[in-house]
């Protein structure tokens, strides 16, 4: 058996420091690598003293390193897919490295008009309806456009095209309000191009009369409608973004009789401003909303049961602050709090404790993982608690006692022996996976893929379900390791893993391949495939069932037998979201978003079709015929709120006393 643990951690060689969120002491993480705590702590790293917490470094650092950088040289590893003619896509080499550099993409002598002299080409560029490695990239939205502009000329273009109607007969004019749309962020802030559709499209039209200054006004609906259907909820976090939508609103509204002919565009922009939740700070605050449980926080059967919606930075929620001596607050806190609010609300509620105690220090907020790795959050960073790991908690503490923080006892403490896994069917697990990734999947809104890459901290607020869907990642792969190394016996340790073969399959065939990936990395997380003499005892034909799984998961050729199976994956899909991430990271980091103050829109729009793919999974609702009884509930709560060891070496422990001597 060959191990993907070993392939994982050897991608993590090269690049390193080019990586979206690498960091110190972490590993192949959530899959299954040796520095795979989920948290800020998450993986053996030191302990020395306090360190601030780096962008991600708690989710992204353990999850997606092993996927963001590409094989060193040395692993004597496939190089990434070829195009037609053998050329391998994407590869050059930097002057005095001696080897290919795979983030950064090759230039083309003659540069085409609409690449702005640095043309794109991704090392997995595919369609969103093909999803093919190989494809060549095609912009024809943008073809019309004619030569690149300036951030603040870009969008004048587009309505400009849009009004002619360029785009109009030949079907593109969506994809090109898509794209534009989707990507506005890499080269205007939100707030920003909606002042520029302000400006563009009413005061400058004001000038323009007859068919021209319509077919203006006419684009600048379409583009508001668009721009409200796909932000939706998101626009609750976007400060002073409301104003400027509720003047576009009114400006459209007193011109409704030069829009007669789209009767139901001005009904569908009516119906949206009354929906979508703009945030007006003049106004009054709208009433207290209800709390809503973030898993993990409180291992609770009803919160845990409840169907996932998304959050929000505005949302609140309750979490427990720990203090040095394990005892704690719980605190009611909005989600985009600060540091700084939170250890407010933290002193506020020592004050009227009744526990005497003498904290004329300032407290400072940590991340204490189970490992015992602590990291020191700074007062200014927001978002705090969707970058805790699986089992790291927060603990308010003085300076003076940071280095007596130790982890809560029940993170280090395990007692082996049969869990639920041993009671449950492989398919009511498998069912209640699929069911339950849906859900946060569903959460996760398109942008947040966008702002999780391009905006790292200024869009921490944006991409709090994406968190936490990568957490669950994590988490899921923890789980099937935990489960292993805790059955102590043999006979029953093989028959769990035939069991979890069986889920992964069945999570394949539910097109649940995040659920797929978690599970096959867990098999192969380093602590479980040492155990030889378990793996021998197992059935030839789950063996070869766990090989091929594990060819499916390879990342060689730039994972191509996965980009395989799901291009032939009709909606609902669940991908592997870890790959997606590493897409859009493969074209932020390959391509120039301005290149001598011009935007390389063919950068906007092989983004934009990437993050149609999501939109393409999600097109259709999942349908699982599950029954409803009280022990479908209890398996249900089972699956929503695994208890695991994200602790590495302790994995390694116990793996140890189960079969010293293997290799």
């Amino acid at each position: 058996m060959k191990p993907l643990e070993k392939f994982l951690k050897k991608q993590t060689s090269q690049l390193a420091g080019r990586a979206v969120a690498g960091g110190p002491g972490g590993g192949p993480g959530c899959c299954g690598g040796p520095g795979g705590g989920g948290g800020p702590g998450g993986g053996g790293g030191p302990t020395g003293g306090p360190r601030p917490l780096q962008r991600r470094q708690s989710v992204s650092r353990l999850l997606l390193p092993a996927f963001l950088r590409e094989p060193s040289a040395e692993s004597g590893l496939e190089p990434p897919a070829e195009e037609e003619g053998g050329e391998p896509l994407g590869v050059s080499e930097e002057p005095g490295s001696g080897g290919p550099c795979w983030l950064q993409l090759e230039e083309v002598p003659e540069p085409g008009p609409l690449g702005c002299g640095v043309p794109l080409r991704s090392p997995s560029s595919y369609s969103s309806d093909e999803l093919s490695p190989g494809e060549p990239l095609a912009s024809p939205p943008w073809a019309p456009l004619g030569a690149p502009e300036r951030p603040e000329h870009l969008l004048n273009r587009v309505l400009e095209r849009l009004a002619g109607g360029t785009t109009r007969d030949s079907g593109a004019s969506d994809i090109l309000l898509d794209d534009i749309v989707l990507t506005h962020s890499l080269f205007l802030p939100t707030e920003k191009f909606l002042q520029e559709l302000h400006q563009v499209s009413f005061v400058q039209s004001r000038d323009v009369e007859g068919p021209e200054g319509l077919g203006r006004k006419q684009a600048c609906l379409a583009l508001l409608l668009h721009f409200l259907d796909t932000y939706q909820g998101l626009l609750q976090e976007e400060e002073g973004a409301g104003h400027i939508i509720k003047e576009l609103y009114l400006l459209i509204m007193k011109d409704e009789s030069l829009y007669q002919d789209l009767r139901e565009d001005t009904l569908r922009l009516h119906q949206l401003v009354e929906t979508v939740e703009l945030k007006i700070p003049e106004e009054s605050q709208p009433p207290s909303k209800q709390v809503k449980p973030l898993f993990r926080h409180f291992r609770r059967i009803d919160s845990c049961l409840q169907t996932r919606v998304a959050f929000r930075g505005s949302d609140e929620i309750f979490c427990r602050v720990y203090m040095p001596d394990h005892s704690y607050v719980t605190i009611r806190s909005r989600l985009s709090a600060s540091v700084q609010d939170i250890l407010g609300s933290v002193t506020e509620k020592l004050q009227y404790s009744e526990e005497p105690t003498e904290r004329e220090d300032a407290l400072i907020l940590v991340a204490v993982a189970s490992s015992g790795e602590k990291v020191l959050l700074q007062p200014t960073e927001d978002c705090v608690f969707t970058t805790l790991g699986i089992n790291s908690h927060l603990f308010a503490c003085t300076r003076d006692s940071y280095e007596a923080l130790v982890p809560l006892p029940e993170e280090i403490q395990v007692s082996p022996g049969d869990t639920e896994i041993h009671r449950v069917e492989p398919e009511d697990v498998a069912n209640h996976l699929t069911a339950f990734h849906w859900e946060l999947f569903r959460c996760v809104h398109e942008l947040e893929f966008v702002d999780y890459v391009f905006h790292g901290e200024r869009g921490r607020r944006e991409t709090a379900n994406l968190e936490l869907l990568l957490q669950r990642c994590s988490e899921v792969t923890h789980w099937v390791a935990t489960e292993v190394l805790l059955c102590e016996a043999p006979g029953k340790r093989v028959q769990l893993l035939k069991k979890f073969i069986k889920i992964a399959a069945i999570c394949k065939q539910n097109q649940d391949l995040l659920s797929f990936y978690a599970v096959v990395m867990g098999l192969d997380n380093a602590a479980v495939s040492r155990l030889r003499l378990t793996w021998e005892k197992l059935p030839g034909k789950f063996k070869n069932l766990f090989r091929k799984f594990e060819n499916l998961t390879d990342p060689c050729r730039n994972h191509k037998s996965y980009r395989e199976i799901i291009s032939k994956m009709k909606p609902p899909v669940i991908p592997f979201v870890p790959l997606i991430l590493k897409d859009l990271t493969f074209l932020h980091e390959g391509s120039k978003t301005l290149v001598d103050g011009l935007v390389n829109i063919e950068k906007l729009h092989s983004v934009a079709e990437k993050v149609r793919t999501i939109r393409k999974y999600r097109s259709r609702a999942l349908c699982l015929d599950m029954e409803a009884s009280p022990h479908h509930l209890q398996t249900k709560a089972y699956v929503r709120q695994f208890q695991v060891i994200d602790n590495q070496n302790l994995l390694f422990e116990l793996s140890y006393k189960l079969e010293a001597n293997s290799q």
